[in-house]
């Protein structure tokens, strides 16, 4: 990457591991921008236009870099899932997903200052949980802060016991594609 630093526009320590996985060298500048998805506006369409919104965010503020973004959505019945505000919520969400399949959408931007060049990408995955039981949901919140995560569930921490199947990335569903954000690197680079 030369002189380019790579930032990642996120706080997230999902992603901060993730990426890490690479063995590139990264530092961190959160995004602050408002996940707010726009009036009939698809999940889809949301979750590539948050991506984007973070890294120029971020972009805005560093130089001569390579920023790289990323936002994730668990869907249902086309509704957006976000992050549960508080215990009840997150039970509604853990009601509404269990004994049923879901999607899980991560978009990935990344900018490349130097080339003054932006690559999207989007990723979906198809989840399957368990039926549960208010006792379940309620053993489950007490086992983990969920508050921090799209659907009140993270699949590499306890929630996996009541996931039997995916079709797709799993590192999509934690958050950060590796696959696309490989793919994604290497084309601004080359």
């Amino acid at each position: 990457m030369d002189s380019m630093n790579l930032v990642l526009a996120s706080q997230s320590p999902r992603r901060k591991e993730l990426l890490s996985v690479l063995g590139v060298p990264f530092i961190v500048v959160p995004a602050s921008i408002e996940e707010i998805p726009l009036p009939g506006e698809t999940p889809e369409a949301f979750v590539v236009r948050a991506a984007r919104e973070k890294g120029m965010e971020v972009a805005s503020r560093v130089s001569q870099s390579l920023v790289l973004s990323a936002d994730t959505v668990v869907t249902i019945d086309g509704e957006i899932l976000g992050k549960p505000q508080d215990e009840e919520e997150a039970a509604r969400m853990l009601r509404k997903l269990a004994g049923r399949d879901h999607w899980v959408y991560t978009a990935v931007t990344v900018i490349n200052q130097v080339r003054q060049q932006t690559l999207d990408g989007l990723d979906r995955t198809r989840v399957w949980f368990h039926s549960l039981s208010d006792e379940q949901i309620r053993d489950y919140l007490r086992r983990e802060n969920v508050s921090d995560k799209a659907g009140a569930y993270a699949i590499q921490g306890y929630a996996g016991v009541y996931i039997p199947k995916i079709e797709g990335n799993y590192f999509n569903v934690m958050g950060l594609p590796l696959p696309l954000v490989h793919e994604l690197l290497c084309r601004t680079l080359s």
